[in-house]
């Protein structure tokens, strides 16, 4: 008995640390009143418009035989540091942080100034005239000395699924009213129009490894978020065609296991297929059990990896960079919620 009451004040001892740590972080954001935009940026876009956001392939290096290097050259898995010479990725992915962190700090406290923030950090990135970004992603990870922007940059807005989540959670705030609301709305159409119907777009719709995942999940989250649940259906069917092109019956990833980093890749593009799994379960598509004819499914692409997770094994494959090991107990622990190791 008096075990069973230490393992309980234990469990609310260490809840209460991490929600008392989780809104000093908040206070911290405050404090310091740091805003994003893109228009923060030094260079200047192709386009000539800072509000047009852009980025430099993370792996492409000044070719040294040639003339000012260009043009660059692949070192897979190995980064650039030049990239951070141009802040919007960077930015972004801060501003997003921010934003998730801020809404926690509401929900736990209701205090307003939590929301009041997050607001503001949303409003300068999507929506005000003066700061937002225009919503596509024709520059994104260029190469110079061969072009000024791919399909796979998209790959670095992979995780706003985590700001319409957010925003929709703040709807219970008086700050983020519903004019916001249904103006983040509209940006967010806006960029899934772009997505499907660019050239660029249809580019990354195109990729055959994570690329192609995350392309997924940006279509099907945006297209969620304002009320295409039809079109949500309809990009699941192509997941379902990934499943079975990127999976292997035995549940390798061939095309993650090629890279240089390949178990780091593995556990990023079994990420994009849960989170589509979540997002498929909103409409009642079942990705969590599907199999596709070739016997793949994410079952057994967790099994595949679950070893190597939980060091039972040893990665056979190329590593050439620490792995993340918070990411891969995560896609561990959303495995175990959905009985995926069972």
């Amino acid at each position: 008995m008096k075990n069973g009451l230490l393992v309980v004040l234990t469990i609310w001892a260490s809840t209460v640390f991490a929600q008392s740590s989780l809104v000093q972080k908040a206070d911290i954001l405050l404090q310091n009143a740091r805003v994003y935009s893109v228009m923060d940026k030094r260079q200047i876009p192709p386009s000539g418009d800072k509000h047009d956001y852009m980025s430099q392939g993370p792996y492409w290096w000044p070719d040294t035989t040639k003339k000012e290097g260009k043009p660059y050259i692949r070192r897979d898995g190995v980064r650039n540091p030049e990239i951070d010479l141009i802040s919007d990725s960077e930015e972004m992915d801060l501003m997003t942080d921010d934003v998730v962190l801020l809404t926690k700090a509401f929900e736990q406290t209701k205090d307003e100034k939590y929301a009041r923030f997050a607001s503001r950090l949303m409003e300068a990135w999507f929506l005000d005239p003066a700061t937002r970004q225009t919503p596509h992603l024709n520059f994104g990870q260029g190469i110079p000395g061969i072009n000024t922007g791919r399909g796979i940059g998209i790959i670095e807005t992979r995780l706003l699924y985590k700001i319409t989540d957010a925003a929709t959670r703040l709807r219970a705030s008086k700050t983020w009213t519903s004019e916001k609301h249904a103006a983040l709305k509209a940006w967010f159409s806006d960029y899934l129009t772009w997505l499907l119907e660019s050239p660029i777009g249809l580019d990354e719709a195109d990729e055959h490894n994570n690329h192609g995942t995350y392309f997924d999940v940006q279509v099907v989250n945006y297209a969620l978020f304002v009320g295409k649940n039809d079109l949500a259906k309809k990009q699941l069917r192509f997941t379902k065609k990934r499943i079975e092109s990127q999976i292997k019956p035995d549940g390798s990833q061939p095309f993650e296991i090629a890279r240089t980093k390949s178990l780091g890749y593995c556990v990023m593009n079994l990420t994009g297929f849960f989170l589509l799994a979540d997002l498929a379960d909103k409409i009642k598509v079942d990705l969590w059990h599907y199999e596709s004819p070739s016997g793949a499914s994410l079952g057994k692409a967790f099994a595949y990896l679950r070893p190597y997770l939980i060091h039972e094994k040893m990665w056979p494959h190329q590593q050439i960079g620490p792995f993340d090991e918070k990411e891969g107990q995560e896609l561990v622990n959303r495995a175990n919620v959905q009985h995926l190791s069972k």
